[in-house]
């Protein structure tokens, strides 16, 4: 007899390996974070493939709009159907973070031409453009957001996206630059189970054998798609 297999789930004794703080925490320079961009199916795949492209505008200026709290990106795009609806995950790069915490900010809107990198808006800070009260950023250079995985799509393009992400990870094409070293090169972050590598020292990465899924051994959560 036989059993399909469905994933698994574990917990690490130990915090240090780990690089995303939690939304409400103050991001820290140069440091690199698991973050969430919500966007349409169409655009999903043309980020995808081709990387962020700088925003024209918005509430913190010209840049690409990502939160560390995922409940905001799977909101957007806030006048689509939720069927039309994808939270990407990334890998960031922060660079200098300048912290944005109220209205009419004097640097709200020009933080990147005095030498930061990202503007943060902390969770529940009282912006009137943030009537979410879920944290929000802005990383000014595209380079610096990368595309990982698919933290939420429809059930009808969930593979679609994740072979995607797949295909894109083994064969980078000027994506962005969010899953580099930091911290002097001398320490990467593996982008499938978000834990500190060692240079020279990759982890091992290999196919599920129940789904096919590229996967690391060391990720804390995977679930073949499509049995839950």
């Amino acid at each position: 007899m036989s059993l399909p297999f469905y994933g698994w789930e574990v917990t690490y004794d130990d915090d240090s390996p780990r690089v995303e703080l939690g939304e409400s925490q103050e991001p820290k320079d140069k440091g690199v974070y698991t973050m969430y961009h919500g966007t349409s199916i169409a655009n999903a795949r043309l980020i995808i493939a081709n990387g962020f492209k700088q925003s024209s505008g918005g509430m913190l200026g010209k840049g690409v709009y990502v939160s560390r709290d995922k409940r905001k990106a799977e909101r957007y795009p806030l006048h689509n159907n939720p069927t039309d609806r994808v939270a990407l995950e990334l890998r960031v790069r922060v660079g200098r973070v300048k912290r944005i915490d109220k209205d009419n900010h004097p640097m709200q809107y020009t933080w990147s031409s005095q030498g930061y990198d990202t503007a943060w808006v902390p969770p529940n800070c009282g912006m009137k453009a943030v009537p979410s009260g879920l944290e929000e950023d802005c990383v000014f250079d595209p380079k610096h957001v990368k595309v990982v995985g698919i933290a939420k799509a429809p059930s009808h393009v969930l593979t679609e996206l994740q072979q995607l992400v797949a295909n894109s990870l083994r064969n980078p094409s000027g994506g962005g630059d969010g899953a580099a070293s930091h911290g002097g090169g001398a320490v990467d972050v593996c982008s499938l189970c978000k834990r500190k590598t060692q240079q020279g020292s990759p982890h091992i990465k290999q196919s599920c054998w129940g789904c096919g899924q590229n996967i690391c051994t060391l990720m804390t959560k995977h679930v073949c798609p499509g049995y839950f």
